[in-house]
């Protein structure tokens, strides 16, 4: 059976707000490691998902990991992973580049475009993004375990 509660919703009004809800974001869901974005293109995953690591100590540029896959980033305590799955095709492609080896590390995992990797997941916290015609975006983070 797989446990869901519904922490919170944060909402960003407009660009300036993105490190104010990063913290917010990473306050409310302390303790956990395994992130899935799921969002339309051009909603701000990768922004948000940047904001998080400068929060989390990464010194330089992160970028995208779209043609790459996954970006190894390290923060201050921990390495973070940045998994972009959009372009995978199949569950045999996510284990070809050793998907299932991040997972046993003590990293921060974020993962946008996610359904693949599901199967190999038990705790983790889903962030649905969603942008109004305003440009104001909400996220509404739920944790999930079995």
């Amino acid at each position: 059976m797989v446990d869901s509660t519904m922490i919170q919703t944060i909402h960003i009004n407009d660009l300036s707000e993105i490190k104010q809800a990063a913290q917010e974001f990473l306050e409310q869901t302390q303790g956990q490691k395994v992130f899935l974005f799921n969002a339309k293109m051009g909603v701000g995953k990768t922004t948000f998902i940047k904001a998080l690591c400068q929060l989390l100590g990464v010194k330089g540029e992160t970028a995208s990991p779209t043609y790459s896959i996954v970006n190894q980033y390290e923060g201050k305590d921990h390495i973070i992973y940045h998994f972009d799955l959009y372009r995978l095709k199949s569950v045999e492609e996510l284990l070809n580049i050793g998907f299932e080896d991040y997972l046993y590390q003590d990293a921060y995992i974020f993962i946008e475009w996610p359904e693949f990797a599901l199967p190999f997941l038990d705790d983790y916290t889903t962030i649905q993004m969603e942008a109004n015609e305003e440009g104001k975006r909400s996220l509404h983070i739920q944790l999930k375990s079995n």
